[in-house]
C-alpha cells in the first residue's frame, strides 16, 4: 500500500498489554517492508515526537511507547519472528537493538489472534525467535475455543487484577556467553560493573556506589540531573565492552542500581531504561539480575538475601518479581542461562490505527 492510503485507510493494529509494559502490535505484513518507512509510519502513529503523544496511540512513557512486529518464521521449529521496537516519546527515534520480555508475553495470544499459529486445546505452545536478540522463547497459555483466553487468575505486580498465566522460557543457546566480557566484574571509569546479557544487556551497579541507599523512588532519581549524567556516561563506556559499540543513540544497554533487600526479597532494584527509571522492572532485566546473583565476584552476588533453587525475588519500585533462572558454567569456565518466567497480557483493542499525514 502507498503511503497515502495508509493514512487514508489506516493500519490494521492490536493494542495489547504485555507483562507491565503496553504496546501496538502489527504483522510485518501491514507495514512497508523498508525499515526506513516503517519507521516514520510507526512515529506518525505513535504521535512520536511529543512528550504527550497527543496526536498517536502512545503513552507519553517509554513502556507504553512500544511496537512489537511479527510474522511467520523461517527458522526450523520456530513459529513466529518477533521484532521489538521502541518508538522514542519526545525524541523521533525507533530503536531495535534491544527487545521487550514484557510485550513478548503478548507474542503467543496475538499469532493465535492474527491465525498464524493454530490454538491447540486448551493450552497452545508457540516458539518465537526474537530478531532483536537471536533468543529463542517458548510461550504457553491457556487457549477456548480456538482463541487466548485472556481471564485468570494470576497476578503479577505492577499489573492490577489477574489474568490467565503466560509460562515463558527464554535462551541464547550455546554460542551467547551470559558474561560478554568474560569477567564476573569489570571497573568502570572507577566503578566496579558487572556486564552481563541474559536475553537483556545490562550493566550492574551497586547503588552505594554512587551515594544512594537504593530504596529512592523513580521520580526522585529522575530529578537528579547529576546522577543521570553519571549513569549515562557509565552505560556508553559499557557499551563497547558488551559487543554494542557506540551505544548513545541505542536504548541498551540498561543500568540496574542494586542494593539489599528490604521486603524478604534477593535484591533491590532500580532499572534505568535508559533516562528514565522502570516503576516495575522488565522481564528479561530480572533473568539477567537473577543469573548475576549466583556467579561469585558479580556485583550483587555479596549483598543478596536467599536464593530458591531457580527461583530468585526481584524487589523493584512496585512490588516483586519472581525471576526462574539455570545457569551452568562449562569446562572453559564459560557462563550460560536459560531463563522462566510467568507473565500475563490482555487483548485491550483490535482494529485500524490512523497514522498522522506528516510528523
Amino acid at each position: 500500500m502507498s503511503a497515502p492510503d495508509l493514512v487514508r485507510d489506516g493500519v490494521r493494529c492490536m493494542l495489547m498489554r504485555g507483562g507491565t509494559s503496553k504496546g501496538a502490535y502489527f504483522l510485518a505484513a501491514d507495514l512497508p517492508s523498508d525499515p526506513a518507512e516503517r519507521d516514520d509510519l510507526l512515529l506518525r502513529i505513535m504521535g512520536s515526537p511529543d512528550p504527550r503523544q497527543i496526536d498517536g496511540i502512545g503513552g507519553a512513557h517509554p513502556l507504553t511507547s512500544k511496537v512489537a512486529v511479527v510474522s511467520p518464521s523461517s527458522a526450523e521449529d520456530v513459529d513466529v519472528d518477533y521484532l521489538f521496537l521502541q518508538v522514542g516519546v519526545d525524541t523521533a527515534t525507533v530503536a531495535d537493538a534491544q527487545t521487550c520480555g514484557n510485550l513478548l508475553a503478548g507474542i503467543g495470544p496475538f499469532a493465535v489472534e492474527r491465525g498464524l499459529v493454530a490454538a491447540t486445546g486448551a493450552r497452545t505452545t508457540v516458539r518465537i525467535r526474537l530478531l532483536n536478540t537471536g533468543d529463542t522463547a517458548t510461550a504457553v497459555f491457556t487457549t477456548a475455543d480456538g482463541r487466548p483466553d485472556y481471564d485468570g487468575d494470576a497476578a503479577i505486580d505492577g499489573v492490577p487484577g489477574t489474568a490467565s498465566a503466560i509460562e515463558l522460557e527464554v535462551g541464547g543457546g550455546d554460542d551467547k556467553p551470559l558474561l560478554p566480557t568474560g569477567n564476573p566484574a569489570d571497573e568502570l571509569d572507577g566503578v566496579t560493573a558487572t556486564l552481563i546479557d541474559n536475553g537483556m544487556p545490562v550493566v550492574l551497579l551497586r547503588a552505594d556506589d554512587l551515594g544512594l541507599d537504593g530504596s529512592e523512588s523513580p521520580a526522585t532519581l529522575e530529578a537528579d540531573a547529576d546522577l543521570e549524567g553519571r549513569i549515562e556516561h557509565l552505560r556508553l563506556v559499557a557499551g563497547p565492552l558488551m559487543g554494542l559499540g557506540d551505544v548513545a543513540a541505542q536504548t541498551v544497554p540498561k543500568v540496574i542500581l542494586l542494593s539489599p533487600p528490604r521486603a524478604g526479597g534477593a535484591i533491590s532494584t532500580r532499572a534505568f531504561i535508559p533516562a528514565r527509571v522502570h516503576t516495575a522492572i522488565g522481564v528479561l532485566m530480572a533473568a539477567s539480575v537473577a543469573a548475576a546473583l549466583r556467579i561469585p565476584g558479580a556485583v550483587g552476588h555479596d549483598i543478596a538475601g536467599p536464593l530458591g533453587e531457580e527461583e530468585t525475588a526481584i524487589e523493584h519500585p512496585s512490588g516483586t518479581f519472581p525471576s526462574r533462572v539455570r545457569i551452568t558454567q562449562d569446562d572453559a569456565g564459560t557462563w550460560r542461562a536459560t531463563s522462566f518466567s510467568l507473565r500475563t497480557a490482555r487483548k485491550l483493542f483490535d482494529g485500524t490505527v490512523f497514522p498522522r499525514p506528516r510528523r
